[in-house]
Parts: structure tokens; C-alpha cells; sequence
């Protein structure tokens, strides 16, 4: 989600990491797996997978998980489950609108049990393009206020930095500084970002909603209760909302 949402999610997602490994660890196993088999098998020349293994790493997934991911993903190891990666569009409490990625061996069972949790919180799936149009895939990276803390008299220079290797926006909290940037601009911004040893709390390529809707108290507990649930899922690999 947005804003407050988003970095909420975030920190969330690492509470959770000690009681859910296991459902984390099937998540970027399988986010592993699609890369490899669409790019290759060698995260140096296959960015996506850098960045997945990466993400793997963070939450200190086993290197024999990671390596049999991505033997799956690139055919040498076949154990029968071909993955896909699907998305669906829904419809959430107050005018709230998602877009749910997901990786599936079964798009029966995942397109069934995504709406059974619309359904259940609020919400209602639509069809393909109903939700979409609505929102652009971005690359997106964001970290602390106190790393940026840690540039000091740098910042200028660091934001001009960006701006050359591809910066759109850049939006800043109290929760922390989000920097956006067109997809085929995504490699550049993290090598630029890494120069400066800047520490990411979460980067990828995302749907952002190109306007945020406002939610009363309620709407809004219930459309987080619907983004929370959707999360949770073992085929899902990501979640958007457009709610603020």
C-alpha cells in the first residue's frame, strides 16, 4: 500500500519473518525459480535473479533452498511443478482498488482461494483490466531517514546522482525516503545507490497506484485487513494498492 501502509508492511514483514520462515522461504523460492527460468541461471548477467537471491539472503534463506530454486527454474532440476506467474485485479472497501502477483503450479486453486479472501474482507475481483490501467510499473527503492542521515552535506550530490542515472520522484517521510524510477531505469538507480553504500529496506519493481484514494478509519482498517490477507498467501508474491 501507500505511504505509512507500505513501510508498515514492511516492518511487518520482518516481525514475521521468525514465526512464517518456512512461508517466506516458498515465497522467494518461487520468486527465484521465475526469474531463472525467464533469464538464466547466473545472477550476474540475470538482474532480476540478483535481485531475488538477494532478497533471499535478507531473511537468511538456506544457499541450498536458493541453489535448488534456481536449478528448478533453469530445467536442471525437474521435479514435475511448473510455475507461472499470474495477476489478478480486485476491488477493496471505500473505492480501494489491488493488483495481486502471484507464482502458481495451480491457477485453479490460486485463482479460487484469491477470491475467497475478496470475498471474505470486503472486496470483490475483476476482471483482467479493470484495475490495471490505473496504475504504472515503477522501479521503487526506499531506505531510513537515517541513512540518508548518514550522507550529511552528501545529499545534494547523491540526489543528483539519481537524477542522472534515472530519478522520476522521490517522495519523503517521517517513515523513511521512497525513490521511484521508470523499470528500464531500475539497474542504474540501485548502482548508484550502492555507490554511496546507501542500506536499502526494500527494492523491486512495483505497480504504483498513479492516484491514491482517501479512506475513512474504517475503510481503511479494512482494506489493510484485505492487503494483510491477500499477503499472507502462499502464492502470492506481491501486493498494490491505491489506498492512502
Amino acid at each position: 500500500m501507500s505511504g505509512h501502509s507500505k513501510w508498515h508492511n514492511i516492518q511487518g514483514k520482518r516481525g514475521k519473518a521468525d514465526k512464517a520462515r518456512s512461508g517466506l522461504f516458498t515465497k522467494f523460492a518461487r520468486s527465484i525459480t521465475m526469474a531463472a527460468s525467464q533469464g538464466g541461471a547466473d545472477p550476474e548477467m540475470n538482474f532480476t535473479l540478483r535481485l531475488a537471491v538477494e532478497k533471499a539472503k535478507s531473511i537468511n534463506m538456506p544457499k541450498d533452498n536458493i541453489e535448488r530454486a534456481i536449478k528448478r527454474g533453469s530445467g536442471e532440476l525437474d521435479d514435475g511443478a511448473k510455475l507461472e506467474e499470474v495477476m489478478y485485479e480486485g476491488f477493496g472497501p471505500g473505492g480501494s482498488t489491488f493488483l495481486v502477483e502471484a507464482v502458481t503450479d495451480n491457477k485453479v486453486r490460486t485463482v479460487s482461494e484469491i477470491k475467497n479472501v475478496f470475498s471474505k474482507n470486503n472486496g470483490t475481483v475483476g476482471g483482467p483490466g479493470s484495475v490495471k490501467w490505473q496504475y504504472k510499473n515503477l522501479g521503487v527503492l526506499r531506505f531510513t531517514i537515517s541513512e540518508k542521515n548518514k550522507l550529511k552535506d552528501k545529499w545534494p550530490e547523491v540526489e543528483l546522482a539519481l537524477i542522472e542515472a534515472g530519478l522520476e520522484d522521490i517522495e519523503e517521510s517521517e517513515f523513511g525516503i521512497e525513490l521511484f524510477c521508470p523499470v528500464t531505469n531500475f539497474k542504474n538507480m540501485m548502482d548508484t545507490v550502492k555507490a554511496y553504500n546507501i542500506v536499502l529496506e526494500e527494492s523491486g519493481l512495483e505497480w504504483v497506484a498513479k492516484e491514491k484514494v482517501s479512506l475513512s478509519t474504517d475503510e481503511s482498517k479494512k482494506a489493510e485487513g484485505l492487503y494483510n490477507a491477500l499477503d499472507e498467501m502462499d502464492d502470492v508474491k506481491a501486493v498494490f494498492s491505491n489506498a492512502d
